[in-house]
């Protein structure tokens, strides 16, 4: 099933233009959202949603409040023919169609999309994860690296990279050669009591569940959080590695090169965020 400017199409009846401003030229931004009985976290993904509009300077529906997206994402979920105890969903919006590069309106439409999940809660998986740097493509340090736009190709390239040589993640850099973050996702270095990840500045998504460990962390009297760039060097010193995303909350780092990692503070840290599930 998917909505798609509030009416509830089976996805064998839905139909989007070929003259899709998102298809045809990137220009729309995309939220993916953990929802169990109710969207998780979602003021913080409200406003980045809101935010990430602005800044590509689409016109804001007055309708578009928190409540009315949110009574959108829960109508298209009970119209699921299968109920789930979790949703991967997914809110697109787009320019109207029309125009080449510059846009006949700024106007917009949204389509909503979503997968169930087998959990509520976020798992620990024990499984080996080795990762590699991706350094084909390198990520321009700027305000629209740090948007969830259509253009992902460089995602999408190192995801082939890493599939074809069995890694299970890449680390993507930016044009000074420091590390901005996963193909999926935000990173973390944990050394001794230390945990840093790279700033935003340096073209990093700003993820919700970074921002909720930023938090946990912040509060926390075992650690000092430190935001600043990484350096691929780094990485061999460190005593953890971790990535997180919305669906699947913490992933712990098992192997870089010959370097091998723990994952006691990966851990401690996803209990942390699994309590704050419960209280959203």
């Amino acid at each position: 099933m998917i909505n798609i400017n509030g009416t509830i199409f089976k996805d064998s009846e839905a139909h989007l233009s070929v003259q899709n401003r998102g298809l045809a030229y990137g220009d729309a931004v995309f939220e993916t959202i953990k929802v169990n009985n109710k969207p998780l976290f979602w003021e913080a993904h409200y406003f980045r949603l809101m935010a990430s509009m602005r800044i590509l300077r689409m016109q804001i529906p007055m309708n578009f409040t928190p409540e009315f997206l949110e009574n959108q994402i829960m109508d298209l979920l009970a119209s699921m023919p299968e109920q789930a105890v979790s949703y991967r969903v997914k809110i697109t919006v787009y320019r109207t169609s029309g125009g080449y590069y510059t846009p006949n309106s700024n106007n917009v439409e949204f389509n909503i999309t979503a997968v169930a999940l087998d959990s509520d809660l976020y798992i620990y998986k024990t499984n080996d994860f080795e990762i590699e740097l991706f350094k084909d493509y390198l990520i321009a340090p700027n305000l629209l690296s740090t948007l969830k736009t259509n253009n992902k190709v460089v995602n999408v390239l190192g995801s082939i990279f890493a599939k074809e040589n069995n890694y299970q993640n890449c680390l993507l850099l930016n044009t000074n050669k420091n590390i901005v973050e996963a193909l999926n996702g935000n990173v973390f270095l944990v050394k001794d009591k230390v945990i840093k990840t790279p700033p935003v500045s340096d073209g990093a998504l700003k993820g919700i569940i970074r921002g909720q460990l930023i938090d946990i962390i912040k509060k926390s009297n075992n650690f000092e959080l430190d935001v600043s760039s990484i350096s691929p060097f780094e990485l061999q010193k460190v005593d953890e590695i971790f990535i997180t995303n919305v669906i699947q909350g913490i992933v712990a780092v098992t192997k870089f090169r010959k370097k091998f990692y723990a994952n006691e503070i990966s851990k401690m840290l996803l209990k942390s965020l699994n309590l704050r599930l419960r209280i959203v």
